[in-house]
C-alpha cells in the first residue's frame, strides 16, 4: 500500500495533523521533535519541494497497535517475532501494474532536499528502504539506511557491518558493484520488517507480508529484476559502487552527532514516482526514528526475559536512553533471582544495551517518577547492582571506545526483596471516589 492511502486510512481514525503553514526542513524538525502527541504530522507547504512531507509515522504506539492490528505490546511482539520465524513468499504482479507509473530521470534534484540540522553536510533521505540482490548468492535483503545526496546522481549510503554489507562485499569480491532499489513512502509494517534482524536469508519483504496477512505485492524493479514491493510512492534504482567518500556529520539517535567517515558511493541509474507522490521523512533522533529502530529489539527482550523468569508484563527502551541504549522491565518476581537474570537476558538479546533497571508489576515503565521511586525505595547497591566491563557496546554511544565499541554496563535490580514483609514496599491507597475526582477536576 502506498504511503498516501496510509495516510487516507488514519485520516479516517482522526490520527493525523495536518500543518498548512509554509515551511522549511529545519522547522520540519523543531516542529516533529517537539510534537509530544500521537498523531502523524502531515506537511502541505514545504519550501522547495511540491511533494507533502510525512513525518511521525510510527511516532506513537497508539498508531503502531492500529498498524499491527494489536490491542498490547505483546501482541506486536508476538506478531513480529512470528513474522520474522515464518516469512510469506509475495504475489507478484507485472511493473506496468505497480504505483511506480511516472519516469522521472536519474535526478535527485527532483525529490525534496531536506537538511535536517544546521550542521549537515547536505540534505538526506532518511526512509528508503533499500532492497539488495546479492550478485552471487541471490539472497535478498530489505533494510534502512541513511543516504546523504551529493549530486544529480550519486549518494553516499552509511553500511553497518551486517546482512547488507555482506551482500555488498560479496559483489566486490567479485570485481562487481551491488545493484539496489530504495523504496521510499511505503507501508508502515514494511518499514518495520525492514528494521528488524531476522536471520540472513530471510527476505524482510516476505516478513512484511507475514504482518499484512500475505496482502503485500511485488514486481520486479526496471533496470535490475529485483523483486520490490509494488506499491510505494518513490522508487530510486542505483549501484553500490567500490567508490567511497565522506559520510556525516550525521545526528543520529542520540541526537549527537555521528563521526564522519568514509562510506559507499551510490550511482543513481534511475528515478519512478507515483501521481502526486507522497513523501516519508524520518526525523534523526526523533521518538519515530527511536520507535522504528528499537521495536525489534524490544521485543527481543521481552521473549529472552519471559523464558528466565515467571511473567514480563512491560518493556521498554526508554526514550531518555535514545530508544536503543536503556532498557526498563516490569516484572512479577516470584524468586530472589529474577530481577538479576531479567537484566543477564536483556543484555544477551540486545548487545547495543548499556543499563538496564528491573522493577516489580506494580511499577509503569513508561513513568521515570515510578522508575526512580522503585530505585529510592526497593534498591541497595552493594546487593543489586549489576556491572560488566569491557563488553560490547554501540557506535550510536559517544562515550562509548568507538574504535573498539568497548563498554561497561550496568543493570539495576529494584524489585522488592522476598526476604521482607511485601507491605513494607507500598504506597498508601488513595481514595477514588466519584466526590474526590470532581473535586480535583476544580482544582487548578
Amino acid at each position: 500500500m502506498r504511503l498516501s492511502l496510509v495516510i487516507d486510512e488514519l485520516m479516517k481514525k482522526d490520527l493525523v495533523n495536518v500543518i498548512d503553514e509554509e515551511v522549511n526542513s529545519l522547522e520540519i524538525t523543531t516542529i516533529t521533535r517537539s510534537y509530544k502527541g500521537e498523531k502523524v504530522l502531515l506537511f502541505t507547504r514545504v519550501k522547495g519541494t511540491d511533494m507533502p512531507i510525512v513525518t511521525n509515522l510510527i511516532g506513537s504506539r497508539r498508531v503502531l497497535k492500529e498498524f499491527f492490528n494489536a490491542k498490547d505490546d505483546h501482541e506486536v511482539y508476538m506478531k513480529l517475532m512470528k513474522a520474522c520465524e515464518m516469512p510469506i513468499k509475495c504475489k507478484e504482479i507485472p511493473f506496468k501494474n505497480s504505483s511506480f507509473t511516472r519516469r522521472i530521470g536519474a535526478d535527485l534534484g527532483r525529490l525534496p532536499q531536506l537538511v535536517y540540522y544546521p550542521e549537515d553536510p547536505g540534505p538526506y533521505i532518511t526512509s528508503g528502504v533499500l532492497i539488495a540482490k546479492g550478485v552471487k548468492s541471490g539472497i535478498c535483503n530489505a533494510s534502512i539506511h541513511r543516504l546523504l545526496i551529493l549530486g544529480k546522481e550519486r549518494m553516499t549510503i552509511r553500511i553497518v557491518p551486517r546482512h547488507l554489507w555482506q551482500l555488498y562485499k560479496e559483489a566486490v569480491n567479485e570485481g562487481r558493484t551491488l545493484p539496489v532499489a530504495i523504496i521510499i513512502g511505503t507501508h508502515p509494517l514494511i518499514l518495520i520488517a525492514a528494521s528488524s534482524s531476522p536471520p540472513f536469508g530471510v527476505y524482510e519483504v516476505e516478513v512484511a507480508n507475514a504482518l499484512m496477512n500475505n496482502k503485500l505485492e511485488i514486481t520486479k524493479s526496471p533496470n535490475y529484476k529485483i523483486p520490490i514491493p509494488a506499491h510505494g510512492e518513490i522508487l530510486i534504482e542505483g549501484e553500490i559502487t567500490a567508490e567511497e567518500e565522506d559520510e556525516g556529520p550525521f545526528v543520529d539517535l542520540t541526537g549527537t552527532y555521528d563521526i564522519v567517515r568514509k562510506q559507499p558511493v551510490i550511482r543513481v541509474r534511475d528515478i519512478w514516482t507515483s501521481e502526486k507522490p507522497m513523501y516519508h521523512a524520518i526525523v534523526p533522533a526523533s521518538r519515530e526514528h527511536m520507535l522504528l529502530m528499537g521495536l525489534y529489539r524490544e521485543a527481543l527482550i521481552w521473549d529472552y526475559v519471559r523464558k528466565v523468569v515467571p511473567k514480563v508484563k512491560k518493556v521498554r527502551l526508554t526514550e531518555g536512553g535514545c530508544g536503543w541504549l536503556h532498557a526498563a522491565i516490569s516484572i512479577t518476581k516470584t524468586t530472589q533471582g529474577d530481577g538479576k537474570n531479567a537484566i543477564l537476558a536483556a543484555f544477551a538479546a540486545h548487545p547495543s544495551l548499556k543499563f538496564v533497571v528491573v522493577v516489580d508489576d506494580d511499577i509503569d515503565v513508561d513513568d521515570p517518577y515510578q522508575i526512580e521511586w522503585a530505585i529510592a525505595t526497593r534498591f541497595q547497591a552493594s546487593r543489586d547492582l549489576v556491572i560488566i566491563r569491557n563488553a560490547r557496546g554501540s557506535s550510536l554511544d559517544p562515550s562509548c571506545d568507538q574504535e573498539m565499541l568497548i563498554t561497561d554496563k550496568m543493570g539495576i535490580d529494584a524489585t522488592i526483596d522476598l526476604t521482607k514483609p511485601r507491605d513494607k514496599f507500598m504506597k498508601g491507597k488513595l481514595m477514588t471516589k466519584n466526590k474526590v475526582n470532581q473535586t480535583l477536576k476544580k482544582l487548578k
